[in-house]
């Protein structure tokens, strides 16, 4: 069974060489390219993704206010957002948005069938240099209210950690030397603690409460 992508970018050659990628790859299969979301509702119904690859900034409706409409409408949906190295602020208002994952621009075709197949697995892809600068925006824009008021274990904390170093599940269970399930386990926990529904929103409460 095929992973289905659809992408929304700007750029028509990088949406049409994106396009090219993912439809000429085993596993994945375009069921939709779009060079901007002015019709976002429609075009997801019609074309039904698993995953997007969502250009974090288009004329019209930005990338960052079509993951708000997506995360309201079809939650179920995985968002990898493209971005560059000066988006930072724009990366953070995803993340709090909702996207799951994030790759640059000019990441290695076979990079960014990695990361389309992390985040429907359930990952967070981040490129190294992305999760930097997104580490150093969340401490930036943090408070200390939360604190106080979750309490996580040890073990909790440490895959928390992890998420927020954009590790996949197989990384952590291979990190902390457990298995996925017991990763998925400690996982729900932690969401159920922190009254989140996804490892972005994790992310975001983790850092901006400076739990871990």
């Amino acid at each position: 069974m095929s992973i289905k992508v659809a992408i929304f970018e700007d750029n028509r050659n990088l949406r049409e060489g994106l396009f090219q990628l993912i439809e000429g790859s085993a596993g994945f299969c375009c069921v939709g390219a779009f060079a901007n979301c002015d019709r976002l509702t429609h075009d997801i119904k019609e074309s039904r993704p698993d995953v997007i690859l969502m250009d974090i900034e288009m004329p019209g409706l930005s990338g960052i206010e079509a993951i708000k409409i997506l995360k309201e409408n079809f939650p179920e949906i995985k968002i990898l957002m493209e971005t560059i190295f000066e988006d930072t602020e724009k990366i953070f208002e995803s993340i709090c948005n909702g996207a799951e994952g994030y790759i640059l621009k000019n990441t290695p075709p076979v990079l960014i069938l990695s990361a389309i197949k992390e985040i429907y697995e359930g990952g967070a892809p981040m490129t190294p240099s992305v999760a930097s600068k997104v580490l150093k925006m969340f401490k930036k824009n943090s408070s200390p209210y939360l604190k106080e008021t979750i309490i996580l274990t040890e073990r909790e904390k440490e895959i928390l950690r992890s998420l927020v170093e954009g590790m996949s599940y197989k990384m952590i269970a291979a990190t902390c030397f457990i298995s996925i399930d017991t990763v998925n386990g400690h996982i729900k926990n932690i969401y159920k603690k922190l009254q989140v529904h996804s490892k972005s929103e994790a992310v975001a409460k983790a850092i901006k409460g400076r739990i871990v």
